[in-house]
């Protein structure tokens, strides 16, 4: 067995207990202030001597090798979720409405995990950064990281982070080797017509028909505007109009999604559907109030850094442990890292239907499978220390 994972086994106990408490105590994006005071005891308390708190919250610990060379950063996200966790476990949350149901305590966990692993192991040469950034979800947590200097000082030349998967088994990682995950962009739409008596239509500017009318040739969009083989997705996630059932709402509120693989495809949605919405609010009479927001990037792998990992997955897991995925629509604001620097983000396998590990992820009941945590920690480990003997060549 590779030397890291023994390493990483030997410390299992002592994951799964770093785990179970930052899934007691889930804290949303950028308040995540006890679970960064966790983080920087860990690290300090393994003896990494390297340790700055920046962004409010985040963490940023350094790793020098024995001699100078390049800089690689492993990145985990922090935050959870405003989500009721569900489950009847022991180490259920204890704060209402919020619990790490998309496994960023298993991310901090498998981190500080690597950081024990390196620590007995360093490099021979060059750096390894340790990123734990909170505001993962919606909260643009990475771009503040990087505007208060987390890819500085030293400079940092790549970084890698992943991601647990509950549809992938414990053992397994999988990474795609270009598109990782979509531009996840978000809108809102108001549609103003005039209100008026249900029995006396002719007297108003019924903005519920009209909102229909709005979703459904929104949605031609993707289906005969764009090229079926890129992949776009829009989707409506709200509606709301009126307050009675006899009378005609003078307005309806729309809020909605647009996630996109392609950057140029990307680049003209907003025009796209702003001429639909125009064209039909005008068309009937009503005017509308249309705001699209830019959320994250598409996630896109630098092709030259797939080889190191997957040798690195492969000396962890062996040569079944790695395979090539599909991209996912989900978004995800490493990609922000890889608008800066070259990156890899890979996911590991969590899924274990004997422990009940198999909901999706932000279901109230998703957990994760604790024997991933050792692979994940070795993973990144190995990830560093292969990109770094590989720089010197």
């Amino acid at each position: 067995m590779n030397t890291l994972r023994i390493q990483a086994e030997k410390d299992k106990d002592t994951l799964i207990n770093w785990r179970r408490k930052l899934h007691q105590h889930p804290e949303i994006g950028l308040e995540e202030f006890e679970t960064s005071k966790f983080v920087q005891e860990q690290l300090k308390g393994l003896g990494l001597e390297d340790v700055q708190v920046i962004a409010k919250t985040g963490v940023v610990g350094l790793l020098k090798g024995e001699e100078p060379g390049p800089t690689v950063a492993l990145r985990a996200d922090m935050d959870a979720l405003p989500i009721q966790d569900e489950k009847t476990v022991e180490y259920a949350s204890k704060r209402e409405g919020k619990a790490h149901l998309c496994g960023h305590d298993g991310h901090t966990t498998m981190l500080l995990g690597a950081v024990k692993i390196l620590l007995a192991t360093p490099p021979k040469r060059g750096n390894v950064k340790f990123i734990f950034q909170p505001g993962e979800e919606g909260y643009f947590g990475a771009e503040k990281m990087i505007e208060n200097g987390a890819l500085e000082n030293p400079k940092v030349d790549a970084i890698a982070g992943l991601h647990v998967n509950p549809m992938v088994p414990t053992g397994h990682v999988t990474c795609s080797p270009k598109e990782v995950c979509a531009a996840a962009d978000f809108f809102d739409l108001e549609i103003k017509g005039q209100g008026g008596h249900a029995a006396h239509p002719h007297l108003s500017t019924d903005s519920i028909t009209i909102a229909t009318e709005v979703i459904s040739s929104l949605q031609q969009i993707v289906s005969r505007q764009l090229d079926p083989i890129t992949s776009t997705v829009l989707t409506i996630g709200q509606i709301h109009g009126g307050t009675v059932n006899n009378a005609i709402a003078s307005s309806v509120k729309i809020g909605g999604t647009v996630r996109t693989l392609d950057p140029d495809i990307r680049k003209t949605m907003k025009d796209r559907m702003e001429k639909i919405i125009k064209g039909i609010t005008e068309g009937f009479g009503a005017t509308y109030q249309f705001d699209y927001h830019y959320f994250y990037p598409q996630l896109i792998n630098t092709a030259s850094l797939i080889p190191t990992l997957k040798k690195s997955v492969e000396d962890v897991l062996g040569l079944e442990g790695y395979s090539v995925a599909k991209p996912s629509m989900g978004g995800e604001d490493f990609s922000f890292y890889i608008q800066k620097i070259p990156g890899v983000f890979f996911r590991l396998g969590v899924r274990n239907e004997d422990k009940n590990a198999v909901y999706p992820l932000h279901h109230p009941k998703f957990d994760l499978d604790e024997d991933a945590l050792p692979y994940g920690a070795s993973c990144l480990a190995q990830y560093a220390l292969n990109y770094l003997n590989d720089s010197t060549l």
